[in-house]
């Protein structure tokens, strides 16, 4: 019987850039708690696909969890950066709201 991951991995090696499938693997880890390996993967799909914005919460969020504060702040930074760019507000919501609660600065500061 193949696992969800099983048939992510199927689907990823018909779409290799696919970022969407590339982010579902990553949250298929977290979800089996395989940190690790989704921190790398979530680290590499921003690399790879910077204007995938729906990531940035997410690393950030796991940064938070694995005691890496500077690392999730400078993701929602990054985060809030591409949301405005793409201009998604749904997501530069959630992500000002994140990084107002890791820090006591104005997200309208940067």
């Amino acid at each position: 019987m193949s696992t969800r991951l099983d048939q992510l991995n199927e689907f990823l090696k018909e779409s290799p850039e696919d970022p969407f499938l590339k982010y579902a693997i990553a949250a298929e880890y977290l979800k089996q708690e395989d940190e690790q390996e989704a921190m790398v993967r979530f680290e590499n799909l921003v690399h790879t696909n910077p204007d995938y914005v729906g990531t940035y919460y997410h690393l950030g969020k796991l940064y938070e969890k694995l005691n890496k504060q500077e690392s999730a702040i400078d993701t929602y930074k990054s985060g809030i950066e591409i949301a405005r760019k793409t201009r998604n507000f749904h997501a530069l919501g959630e992500l000002q709201s994140a990084l107002s609660f890791l820090t006591d600065e104005d997200e309208d500061d940067f």
